[in-house]
């Protein structure tokens, strides 16, 4: 019997993540791999594994076309991909993807190196969520309980854009989908 969540993570990632990530030479199924890989070699637990693994689905489920940040259109992806996986699984995979892109400008403002780690894409894209955050934001961002994971996500996330890196296939992440999934 074949699992309706596995089919729908297949169709998603699988069919739909094979146009380019952004400015990056890889595609969006490449991006994921990556991530997740990152992730699993830095003994992340699986609940961080699949968010890395999923981080971007809120890309390709929106209806606003291929590169919405060109037209200077935030997809807010983070969201519609949090409250997707949220319907899926539990906040422990969920909200990192809501606050990705949060850690982001986190990391841009109290790290004073990681802008310049930056893809272009990314810079393009931090203007529309907000660019750099305010005192009172950071701490926001600090007191929330998945902040430390949406950060790691972050990381995994940014490093992720080699297009000569060797990941496991989709499938060797999904193995994580049965304990993780909600009922």
């Amino acid at each position: 019997m074949s699992d309706p969540l596995r089919q729908e993570l297949l169709d998603i990632f699988v069919g739909r993540a094979t146009r380019r990530y952004g400015l990056s030479e890889i595609n969006q199924l490449q991006h994921a791999l990556q991530s997740a890989a990152l992730a699993e070699a830095d003994d992340a637990p699986p609940t961080t594994v699949l968010a890395a693994l999923l981080h971007d689905v809120g890309h390709m489920i929106h209806e606003l076309g291929e590169d919405p940040a060109s037209r200077g259109v935030d997809d807010v992806h983070e969201e519609l991909g949090a409250q997707w996986l949220a319907r899926r699984f539990g906040p422990e995979v969920s909200e990192p993807v809501r606050l990705h892109v949060t850690a982001k400008r986190y990391l841009c403002t109290v790290e004073s190196d990681y802008f310049s780690k930056l893809a272009p894409d990314s810079v393009r894209s931090l203007k529309l969520q907000g660019g750099l955050m305010s005192p009172d934001e950071v701490e926001a961002f600090r007191a929330n309980p998945h902040h430390a994971e949406a950060v790691r996500l972050r990381r995994y996330d940014e490093e992720a854009k080699d297009p000569h890196a060797r990941t496991p296939d989709f499938d060797h992440y999904l193995r994580h989908v049965p304990a993780l999934r909600r009922i």
